[in-house]
C-alpha cells in the first residue's frame, strides 16, 4: 500500500543521510500514518490519515 494521507496527500519524501564524516546517502522519510475508522460520504470505512490531519480535526472519527 501507498504511504499517502487519503485526506491531504501528505506522501514520502526523499531526503539524505549525512554521517559525521559527510558521507551521503539516499533515504525516506515517511508520514506518520495511523488506520482510523472515519466517517466519509456518509459511510464509515478505515483510512489511512496522518497524525496532523487527526490532531488539526479533519477526520471525523465514527464511534
Amino acid at each position: 500500500m501507498a504511504q499517502i494521507c487519503e485526506i491531504c496527500g501528505k506522501k514520502s519524501m526523499v531526503g539524505c543521510n549525512v554521517s559525521h564524516a559527510h558521507n551521503v546517502s539516499k533515504r525516506l522519510f515517511k508520514p506518520n500514518l495511523q488506520s482510523v475508522r472515519a466517517i466519509k460520504d456518509g459511510r464509515r470505512r478505515k483510512m489511512m490519515v496522518c497524525t496532523s490531519c487527526i490532531k488539526a480535526g479533519r477526520v471525523v472519527k465514527a464511534a
